[in-house]
């Protein structure tokens, strides 16, 4: 069965666990794909690229929440910076 990679680095489970900082150095800081039977188990994930997943997505609710709003007819408000 053919697995899709997100990843450029991969590494197996048992490399992870003989040496999991070299795992995610291996990766300069984008995700490695954490193999178990040379099919994708998980991506080990940089904290900085995981804090940054995080902040987009919440963006991409809010944005998503302001335009329901705006479907739903409620009018625009203009205001200025110095009224926040």
């Amino acid at each position: 069965m053919t697995h899709l990679i997100l990843a450029e680095v991969t590494a197996s489970v048992s490399e992870l666990k003989r040496n999991p900082m070299g795992t995610v150095a291996a990766g300069e800081g984008f995700p490695v794909a954490i193999l178990n039977r040379n099919e994708p188990a998980f991506y080990c994930v940089p904290a900085h690229a995981y804090e940054a997943l995080i902040d987009r997505l919440e963006d991409l609710e809010l944005n998503a929440l302001a335009d329901a709003r705006l479907d739903d007819g409620q009018a625009l408000l203009k205001v200025s910076l110095d009224e926040l």
